[in-house]
């Protein structure tokens, strides 16, 4: 696992190890940053259930202002500090060990862009995608990546789904805000 492009290119990651360690590959890291080009310089990021940070990482190598990787788990926040230091990106970054629901309820950050890549199949996205979409920006966007089978909700609060992408089994989908009535898109 690496980072892709930018300040960090080429740079080797840890990972976590363990049978329900699932990294996303870098044909669908590279599609997510492909959806979100526009969006990254200077962005408000969080990556959450974050693992080994790759997503943030690669968010920050490429410009974002700031990124908050959230996991619970202690190994993970180990091998995201780990991470962090090996590309030289701790000082944008903040790791928050908590659980992504608790931590979406009781944070005051807005965000601009919303990485959720949640163990495959845990259902947990409808429960958690209202919660994000009250902590972004106007102009933010939410990619979640899935399952191709798993069915997401066409809503969460004022954002909505846009599109839905395709890569072999797995399936990226993004979220943005309504657009007004009236207002061309």
């Amino acid at each position: 696992m690496r980072v892709i492009t930018g300040s960090a290119r080429g740079r080797k990651l840890a990972t976590l190890e363990g049978r329900d360690v699932r990294p996303t590959t870098d044909m669908v890291k590279e599609a997510m940053f492909s959806i979100l080009h526009f969006e990254m310089e200077q962005a408000m990021v969080l990556d959450l259930f974050a693992g080994s940070g790759q997503l943030g990482i690669e968010a920050l190598s490429r410009g974002a202002r700031c990124c908050i990787f959230v996991d619970q788990s202690t190994k993970a926040q180990s091998v995201i500090k780990q991470n962090l230091a090996a590309t030289q990106l701790s000082s944008k970054a903040r790791v928050a060990a908590m659980d992504a629901k608790a931590f979406l309820k009781t944070t005051n950050e807005t965000f601009d862009v919303v990485l959720l890549d949640p163990p495959y199949d845990s259902g947990i996205l409808p429960e958690i995608l209202p919660l994000a979409a009250a902590r972004m920006s106007d102009g933010g966007a939410i990619l979640c990546e899935t399952r191709l089978h798993e069915e997401l909700p066409e809503e969460c609060g004022p954002f909505v789904l846009k599109k839905k992408y395709r890569y072999g089994k797995i399936a990226l989908t993004l979220y943005r805000k309504r657009e007004e009535d009236g207002e061309e898109e």
